[in-house]
């Protein structure tokens, strides 16, 4: 029997099979080969009855991401904010090419818009290759805008704590329930009310996974395949980068950069190749007898 895990907590693969959820264990040799099924998977299940099961198998992947542990993503849904707390460009950018990998595309929603417009923030986007969209979970401000850039895809919805993942959910549909923190105004930054990954359903073929905050996208993300390809991660590089003067060119400072040059014009936008640059560094001490 064919199905989808809808959550995974506790040792249990919660398995959609279209008629029933089954509650499942997995196969020991899941554990054996190291491999572990993931929410987003599409499995092959063996009915035990009284609506339990076991994992047999685990369908080819689209893609994986470790932390959080999810598989098969279409959209990586960003939500950010300029209200408390205010999200860092860097940390949309770092994850953003993380997701270009992986072949996922991305969304940013910058919510809060009731308290502040994130002008910023829109411009940054607006100007990138990134498409970008301003909601408010409290004042159903451009939620119907994000019902159709979600429409039958699996999105998985992350963001810095606090900044409203949870209640945006809610907004779409407010069977849902998820519950929802206080931001502390010391701080600047929300409490984790997300603990596990799950999937949800906004009906048709449009699924949605609420996942814990930034701090769960590992370092593990940040390996030697990006390092190599992390031009091709900044799509608004794209035109440029083979008009540089050298071949292997780093785009970093070097002279006769076409990346560069396009920065300095205003074709890319400052604070992606700011970005871009601080994410060169954190990769630079990644090697080759670092692959796994």
């Amino acid at each position: 029997m064919r199905g989808r895990i809808e959550k995974a907590l506790s040792g249990f693969y919660y398995v959609n099979t279209g008629s029933e959820v089954l509650q499942c264990r997995a196969r020991g040799k899941f554990r054996r080969e190291g491999m572990s099924p993931m929410v987003g998977d599409w499995v092959q299940v063996r009915e035990l009855g009284n609506g339990e099961g076991f994992v047999e198998a685990v369908e080819e992947r689209k893609n994986i991401f470790s932390r959080p542990a999810a598989a098969n993503i279409d959209q990586l849904v960003i939500i950010a904010a300029n209200a408390i707390p205010v999200t860092d460009p860097y940390l949309i950018d770092r994850i953003s090419a993380i997701a270009a990998l992986k072949g996922c595309e991305v969304l940013v929603v910058l919510n809060k818009c009731d308290l502040d417009p994130a002008e910023e923030l829109y411009a940054i986007y607006r100007a990138s290759a990134i498409p970008v969209l301003r909601v408010s979970a409290e004042t159903g401000e451009g939620l119907d805008e994000l019902r159709q850039a979600i429409a039958g895809k699996l999105s998985a919805f992350t963001g810095n704590s606090g900044v409203g993942k949870s209640s945006i959910l809610n907004a779409l549909d407010p069977a849902f329930a998820l519950p929802v923190g206080e931001v502390s105004k010391a701080l600047g930054r929300g409490r984790h009310t997300t603990r596990h990954v799950e999937m949800f359903s906004l009906g048709g073929d449009t699924y949605v996974i609420d996942t814990p905050g930034f701090s769960s996208f590992d370092t593990e993300e940040l390996n030697l395949e990006l390092k190599r390809r992390l031009p091709e991660t900044f799509p608004e590089f794209a035109p440029y980068v083979d008009e540089c003067r050298f071949v292997g060119c780093r785009h970093v400072k070097e002279k006769g950069c076409a990346v560069l040059a396009a920065m300095k014009e205003g074709k890319i936008p400052r604070s992606r190749h700011a970005s871009y640059v601080r994410l060169a560094e954190e990769l630079k001490d990644v090697n080759e007898w670092d692959k796994k």
